[in-house]
């Protein structure tokens, strides 16, 4: 069962006369213990989509659920204890995960006392976390004293402290160096498998969405594909990871056909289905040649 499934999913932001359709209708599904990459081009909708899984925006319409949450029918107090204690958030910015004047055990300590957590418990989770993402050095240095890959893994033990179902990352590898990036985009990984929370990363980073076995594409505020990575093993021994792209069809049998496909047949307004034994075959219409 999906712990993460949204359909139909619409967001619409109203600015003086100007109305911006940030989501047109997205599906996405998510199962419980996955680690997926959500990708698109800036204006796609892909951090719209997050924001609103990470209970900081509100859809408009359609369906939207994270584990036993409707995030359309929430109250203000139900948001609060959503983004307590089912979903953890970690931001572009490095600065803005962290709290310039305290030490990383006490930014790890600041969920868990909101929560009301027992001090004991606290310092034990604290403690953890540091270890477990390799920052154990790290518990008394404030974020002057830190890299950026050491701040962004002390952001993934922020957004872990009260045990989240759900990561969400939103490009947190975007201020890094490429050997950094790769460190931080393990410790997602290494939590992923660790502790089995959710993770859902949005990334520009092709070397970062291609280290996961799914990858979700958005084009025009919609689902437009899926990558479906899977390890083979040759006659040899020798094993190779295959990656076998989707299209993605909505509730309505909508599919998105990949730009590139369209203008390579140059396939424009119309298209003319066949059904085949097993398949369907689209071709440009006539009087487009």
């Amino acid at each position: 069962m999906s712990l993460i499934l949204c359909e139909s999913l619409v967001r619409i932001y109203q600015t003086g006369s100007i109305e911006v359709q940030a989501l047109q209708g997205l599906d996405l599904s998510v199962d419980a213990g996955e680690m997926i990459a959500v990708v698109g081009a800036s204006g796609s909708g892909k951090s719209t989509l997050l924001s609103i899984l990470a209970g900081i925006d509100a859809p408009t319409a359609g369906r939207a659920h994270v584990d036993q949450w409707d995030l359309l029918a929430m109250s203000r107090a139900d948001r609060v204890r959503y983004r307590r204690q089912t979903v953890g958030f970690v931001r572009q910015q490095t600065a803005s995960n962290l709290v310039p004047y305290l030490s990383a055990k006490q930014v790890i300590d600041l969920p868990m006392a909101a929560a009301r957590m027992p001090k004991r418990d606290r310092r034990e989770r604290a403690g953890e976390l540091l270890e477990t993402l390799g920052i154990a050095d790290c518990a008394d240095r404030r974020p002057s004293q830190m890299s950026g890959g050491q701040q962004q893994r002390v952001a993934i033990a922020v957004a872990l402290a009260n045990r989240p179902r759900v990561l969400l990352a939103d490009e947190p590898t975007g201020e890094l160096d490429t050997t950094t990036s790769a460190e931080v985009f393990e410790a997602l990984r290494h939590v992923n498998r660790e502790f089995g929370v959710t993770v859902v990363v949005v990334t520009h980073d092709p070397s970062v969405s291609g280290q996961v076995e799914r990858t979700v594409a958005i084009r025009d505020g919609r689902t437009s594909s899926e990558v479906l990575r899977r390890t083979a093993t040759a006659e040899n021994g020798d094993t190779h990871v295959i990656a076998e792209e989707y299209a993605v069809m909505d509730r309505a049998g909508r599919v998105q056909i990949p730009r590139e496909y369209r203008e390579a047949l140059a396939m424009t307004r119309r298209v003319r289905l066949a059904l085949e034994t097993g398949h369907i075959t689209v071709h440009p219409a006539e009087d487009q040649k």
